[in-house]
């Protein structure tokens, strides 16, 4: 089923009034957007941390990496596209071995205490592509120095004093913008190390293609599926109390990410290695669908405590049966103190702005979160919570609420949708009523949501913009203004 909303960019010119009403607000933050907000306890500890500890973690980073360029530049000397001895000579193996211990300590005095490392790494053999995701940072290098994998990276890198010597021993795949065919000179490159049986080092990919804040999986680039050969996917996180990581086109600097990681007094990461992803023959000969299905196992990994919460809320807010909740209450369902963060949050569900919320519009919005691909499964648990007590059944009302928060739209008409799914005229809808409707009719949203707006295009033949990625709304840069405008103004 896909409960898809329409581009604000497709929509007629004429559509001004209910046109606007229907337009899609984001499901959830910008992924390319990064707020950094500091308490003033936060902002003292980033004061005395500048002036003590975090010369001394600069300092300890940089003859670390001083330390590692005369060991790399020896290991790196000959042809980098020669293949790679086998087995490695007893040398390169303890350079290897020393390579990996100084890098870990430059980590370690950066406050990377602890790399938590969940799942086995694959050989090369069974998985000559590692893709990594989602890619929020320039600290994502950790996996690369902890393993040793080659990287595909811009050809620029390799003249950079020092870092460059080190990125060449690793024997990285490196794409030149000067070179117009140097594209597919690079998928030429991956297809043959990943075809080589284990004797290239593993390549490890950052299928996104650019950083983002976490909040999501975009769409991932078909380059590493391309060979058809098995990929182990590898979930990255920081689940630190004050994100300090994320480096996004619009928020925080690259040096000011430096600066503020190296104050903090311990950061954590965690590095999941998944069950290896063996291709069908279809994906072999799609490597977009093969890159849209890694995506999919990747996006519904979730951490067991947040689908531990999930089960809790909807089950208070069923018990509820739609009682509102002040932001002290809500605070204590969540059982976190108050915080201009929640007030945030809070604001969302609070659309009359009168400080009470509806508990169950939370929970929706959460399952949309934990599981970005299974819509039918959210539907599902609206049901149970808004449905009535005796066969799980809900009104007109009801269904508007239920979608206005699972699509993310201020406003939505559903007397159209509901009066098709409702063919008894009972005036209620069972879920299984929803789903038979959803199997026998997947588009419904196009007719039945934004029928106006598929109308107008039809008679403009304008085809409906593309939907970027699966999982978020279209936050390109260039645009991501038109739709966040009433979005942002209510947070404000």
């Amino acid at each position: 089923m896909r409960l898809r909303g329409r581009d604000p960019r497709a929509a007629p010119a004429s559509s001004a009034g209910a046109g606007d009403a229907r337009r899609l607000a984001p499901p959830g933050r910008n992924p390319f957007v990064h707020e950094l907000r500091l308490s003033a306890l936060q902002k003292a500890q980033v004061a005395v941390m500048t002036l003590t500890l975090f010369p001394i973690r600069l300092l300890v980073a940089a003859v670390m990496m001083l330390l590692a360029w005369p060991l790399a530049l020896v290991a790196s000397l000959g042809s980098a596209e020669r293949e790679p001895e086998q087995p490695l000579a007893l040398w390169r193996r303890v350079v290897d071995v020393l390579l990996k211990a100084i890098m870990r300590t430059m980590w370690f005095a950066g406050g990377f205490h602890r790399v938590a490392v969940k799942g086995r790494q694959a050989l090369p053999t069974e998985a000559a592509i590692l893709t990594l995701a989602p890619h929020s940072s320039y600290f994502d290098a950790i996996p690369v120095t902890m393993t040793m994998s080659s990287i595909v990276m811009k050809a620029e890198s390799r003249d950079i004093p020092i870092w460059g010597t080190l990125i060449k021993y690793i024997r990285p795949v490196f794409v030149s913008r000067m070179d117009q065919d140097s594209r597919r000179k690079t998928v030429e490159v991956i297809r043959r190390r990943a075809q080589s049986s284990g004797k290239w080092p593993q390549i490890m990919i950052f299928p996104e293609g650019t950083c983002t804040n976490r909040t999501c999986l975009i769409t991932f680039k078909p380059g590493a599926f391309i060979p058809g050969v098995p990929v182990q996917p590898v979930v990255l996180r920081y689940p630190n109390k004050l994100d300090t990581i994320t480096w996004t086109w619009q928020g925080p600097g690259a040096l000011k990410i430096l600066w503020l990681t190296l104050c903090q007094f311990h950061n954590q990461v965690e590095i999941e290695f998944l069950p290896v992803y063996t291709p069908s023959e279809e994906e072999k000969k799609d490597p977009t669908l093969y890159a849209s299905n890694v995506r999919h196992v990747m996006a519904e990994l979730k951490p067991e405590k947040l689908e531990r919460d999930l089960d809790r809320h909807a089950e208070s807010a069923r018990m509820k049966q739609g009682g509102s909740l002040t932001l002290p209450k809500f605070a204590a369902q969540l059982e976190v103190p108050e915080s201009e963060a929640l007030e945030d949050l809070f604001a969302l569900f609070d659309e009359r702005g009168g400080g009470e919320m509806d508990m169950r519009e939370y929970v929706v919005a959460l399952s949309v979160v934990c599981r970005p691909s299974q819509t039918l499964d959210t539907i599902q648990l609206a049901f149970k919570m808004y449905g009535s007590q005796e066969d799980g059944s809900i009104d007109e009302h009801a269904l508007s609420s239920i979608l206005k928060t699972a699509l993310g739209v201020a406003e939505l008409t559903v007397t159209d949708l509901f009066r098709a799914i409702d063919r008894e005229e009972k005036g209620r809808i069972t879920f299984a009523d929803f789903e038979r409707f959803a199997e026998a009719y997947p588009d419904f949203a196009e007719e039945y949501l934004y029928p106006k707006q598929t109308r107008s295009q039809s008679c403009a033949q304008t085809p409906p913009a593309p939907t970027p990625n699966g999982f978020c709304a279209d936050f390109s840069p260039e645009d991501s203004a038109a739709g966040t405008e009433a979005f942002r103004k209510k947070l404000d």
